[in-house]
């Protein structure tokens, strides 16, 4: 239960960030926790195949970030066509 509590905080978190950083904006609660947990779960693999390892709240926070950024990225980039 706890596990699951923190994937939906640092979802919330990282979908929110994600969403100022990338167009100054987020998404709602449950836009901002999809694209934080997708972006957790993309951000994991992304750091693993880089070699990269984090630890704590702080670097899943991290980790989810990035993986949202990239995600937004790539889905304004298949917007835009």
């Amino acid at each position: 239960m706890n596990s699951l509590l923190m994937l939906l905080v640092v979802g919330i978190l990282a979908g929110w960030l994600a969403g100022k950083i990338q167009k100054g904006r987020g998404f709602g609660v449950a836009g901002d926790m999809v694209i934080g947990i997708l972006g957790s779960v993309f951000g994991t693999w992304l750091f693993g195949q880089l070699g990269l390892t984090t630890y704590g709240f702080a670097g899943n926070l991290v980790t989810a970030v990035v993986g949202a950024l990239a995600i937004l990225f790539l889905l304004g980039a298949i917007a835009k066509k």
